[in-house]
């Protein structure tokens, strides 16, 4: 193949993507220009929703991730093959339960052996300490000589030394049959099972993760400067992906110092989740509300994404709709309060936003109260 044909070989395939690419950019462009055409032209439904005035607390955002106050990783302590698993992740259990048993019937053999060697050791320091009585009566009348008696009292201590011994192996034995059952510490869920019938364990190894998410926490990072605002017992409030209101937790622990580089205040907030509607492991993002109030012009938070804080919205302007800047803090009971973009009064388009564009012309079904 000469040059020149090898040039028409390569380049003839790119210059065809590039025209697809190109017709299919210019095709998606029409299609945009046309809908900007028809939102211009035509009418489109909307309600509408004021800007009014509202009251706001002092706030201090924070983000963090929701953790149940009780969990806990249950871990072997003891070597030895899983005999039998009794729960599935999900299931709920009480406190005590058991959830898995490693070699069992090894354990309570040693129980049993250690009871036998027990109860032999016990009745021979029995019948040591009788002869050993025997002995100090037959004593006293010079019945048997002292260095008799002394032996007696010799081999009673030694037995009971021994008994003490052998109890001393049996509660080590019963120690290991109840470590060689993992029970749940306190009521909750299985939120983790790490094990299955058959599988060697070794101690330190993690075998069941329980938890109670009917108390969970946060534990949120705020800025320095925040250090003078936040106090246990305030009210905090957040949001979370998958739950569609507002939760409410309380400030139940405040770090006494910023963090090594002076930065950061760690606090912990605390939140009752009776229901158990809330999940461990969710991320929330929230505010904590600090004491007296200001008022402040506002929007129903449900207007705009909860992460938002600059966005863009359109204004009814005597039917027409046109686009306007706007910053917002954070959403307190319903509402957040706007900090530029817009006054008080200002009609705002809530159903039928995404259909609208700058200039489209607006049919207002609910003025909102306009």
């Amino acid at each position: 193949m000469n040059r020149k044909s090898l040039i028409l070989y390569i380049g003839l395939p790119v210059a065809v993507i590039a025209g697809a690419a190109t017709f299919h950019r210019g095709k998606r462009n029409a299609e945009l220009d046309h809908q900007a055409a028809v939102k211009a032209e035509g009418t489109v439904a909307v309600t509408l929703v004021p800007v009014q005035e509202r009251s706001f607390r002092p706030a201090v955002a924070f983000t963090g991730t929701l953790l149940a106050v009780n969990r806990a990783e249950l871990k072997a302590e003891v070597t030895g093959r899983v005999t039998r698993v009794l729960v599935q992740e999900g299931d709920s259990v009480a406190a005590g339960a058991v959830l898995g048993v490693q070699d069992e019937d090894d354990y309570v053999l040693g129980v049993q052996a250690a009871e036998a060697q027990a109860a032999q050791a016990k009745a021979q320091a029995l019948q040591a300490q009788r002869d050993n009585d025997r002995s100090v009566a037959l004593l006293e009348k010079r019945s048997i000589t002292r260095q008799a008696a002394q032996q007696a009292e010799t081999a009673f201590n030694a037995t009971k030394a021994a008994a003490q011994a052998a109890d001393s192996n049996l509660g080590l034995a019963r120690l290991r049959l109840k470590k060689a059952r993992l029970v749940a510490p306190f009521a909750g869920q299985v939120a983790r099972r790490a094990v299955q019938p058959g599988e060697m364990l070794s101690p330190g190894q993690v075998a069941f993760e329980v938890v109670d998410n009917r108390k969970l926490e946060i534990k949120a990072d705020l800025p320095a400067e925040a250090m003078a605002q936040v106090k246990v017992g305030q009210r905090a409030t957040f949001r979370s992906l998958g739950v569609d209101r507002l939760v409410e937790g309380r400030v139940t622990q405040v770090s006494p110092s910023l963090s090594q580089d002076g930065r950061t205040l760690r606090v912990r907030v605390e939140v009752p989740n009776p229901d158990g509607l809330l999940k461990g492991g969710l991320f929330v993002e929230g505010v904590i509300l600090g004491e007296g109030e200001t008022r402040a012009a506002a929007l129903p938070s449900t207007l705009l994404k909860a992460q938002d804080r600059d966005a863009e919205i359109f204004v009814d302007d005597q039917g027409v709709a046109r686009r306007h800047k706007v910053v917002l803090g954070p959403e307190q009971d319903g509402f957040r309060p706007v900090i530029s973009g817009l006054g008080l009064g200002a009609q705002v388009v809530d159903n039928g936003k995404d259909l609208v564009g700058e200039g489209s012309r607006l049919r207002v079904i609910n003025a909102g109260g306009k």
